[in-house]
C-alpha cells in the first residue's frame, strides 16, 4: 500500500489540505485587515458641510447638483441653471444661465 516516495494517499491529502487552510486563513486574515483599514480612513475624514435649514429652491426646480464654496453655495440645477446660494440665509445671490449643446 506504501507509495515509492514512502507516503500514503491519505498523507499527501492531509498535507494538501493543512496547505489550503493556511493559505485560507492568511485570505481572511488580510481581507479583516483591509477592512479595518478603509473604516479608519473612512472615519477619519471631516464630515461633509451642512445645507442650511432656510435652504430652499425656487418653484419647480430640482437639484442635481451641489458644490460648496466659502460663503456660498452652487447649485446645478434640472433645467439648465446654476444657481448661487449665500450658505448662511440660503438666499439666490446669482442665476446662471447654462447652454450646453445637445
Amino acid at each position: 500500500m506504501d507509495d515509492d516516495d514512502g507516503t500514503r494517499p491519505d498523507d499527501r491529502n492531509l498535507v494538501f489540505l493543512r496547505r489550503l487552510v493556511t493559505v485560507l486563513t492568511a485570505t481572511m486574515i488580510f481581507g479583516v485587515l483591509t477592512i479595518v483599514v478603509l473604516l479608519v480612513i473612512r472615519l477619519q475624514t471631516p464630515p461633509s458641510p451642512s445645507l442650511p435649514d432656510g435652504l430652499t429652491l425656487p418653484e419647480g426646480v430640482t437639484a442635481e447638483a451641489v458644490t460648496f464654496g466659502r460663503g456660498w453655495i452652487a447649485v446645478v440645477t434640472g433645467d439648465g441653471r446654476i444657481l448661487i446660494l449665500d450658505r448662511t440665509t440660503g438666499a439666490v445671490l446669482q442665476d446662471v444661465p447654462v447652454s450646453l449643446p445637445r
